[in-house]
C-alpha cells in the first residue's frame, strides 16, 4: 500500500485550514486517512504549523511520500533535514552526537529566523498605525483650517475688489 503525507482541507470558503495526514494514495483528498500528524493554518501571518515531529519522521522513514505542500511543511519543521542526518549516520559519515549537534544548531537558526519575521511584522504593523494616525491628524488640521477660513470675517474681499479696480484704472490711463 502506497502511503502519502498530504493535506486534508477543512474550514469555510476562503478560510482554509488543513490537517496534515498520512493516507493511502488511492483515498480521496478529504476521505479516509491512516493517521493525523498535525495541522496547518495559512490564515495567520506567519502561518501556524503544528506537527508531531516523531510521527512524521517515522512515517518518512517507513516510506511515506509527501506531496509538494506537505514536503514544504516538513522541510520548514526540519523533518526532512533530520531524515537526511540519519542517513548520514547510517552511512558512517558522522556519529549520532554530531547529527544531534547539527540539528540543534539548525533549530536555533530557524527559531531566530521566525522570531525575526514576527518582530518585523509587528514593527511594520506599528509603522502603518503611526502613519495612519499622522494622516488622520493632518486631515483634521486641514479641516479645521478650512472651517476657520470659512468663518473669518469677509473684510478681505473688499480690499481685493479695490485692488482690482485700481489695476483696471491704471490700465485705462496707460491706454489713453
Amino acid at each position: 500500500m502506497a502511503t502519502k503525507i498530504r493535506l486534508q482541507r477543512h474550514g469555510k470558503k476562503g478560510k482554509p485550514f488543513y490537517h496534515v495526514v498520512v493516507a493511502d494514495a488511492r483515498a480521496p483528498r478529504d476521505g479516509k486517512f491512516i493517521e493525523r500528524i498535525g495541522s496547518y493554518n495559512p490564515n495567520t501571518n506567519p502561518a501556524t504549523i503544528i506537527l508531531d515531529f516523531d510521527k512524521a519522521l517515522d512515517w518518512m522513514n517507513n516510506g511515506a511520500q509527501p506531496t509538494d505542500t506537505a514536503r514544504a511543511i516538513l522541510s520548514y519543521k526540519g523533518v526532512l533535514y533530520k531524515k537526511h542526518l540519519q542517513g548520514g549516520v547510517k552511512k558512517g559519515a558522522f556519529d549520532e552526537a554530531k547529527a544531534d549537534e547539527l540539528f540543534a544548531n539548525w533549530l536555533e537558526g530557524k527559531d531566530a529566523q521566525i522570531e525575526g519575521k514576527k518582530s518585523g511584522l509587528a514593527k511594520s504593523k506599528e509603522e502603518v498605525k503611526k502613519a495612519a494616525l499622522a494622516a488622520e491628524a493632518k486631515k483634521k488640521e486641514d479641516k479645521a483650517a478650512a472651517i476657520a477660513a470659512k468663518n473669518t470675517p469677509a473684510e478681505e474681499a473688499p480690499a481685493e475688489e479695490e485692488a482690482a479696480e485700481e489695476a483696471a484704472e491704471n490700465t485705462e490711463e496707460t491706454e489713453g
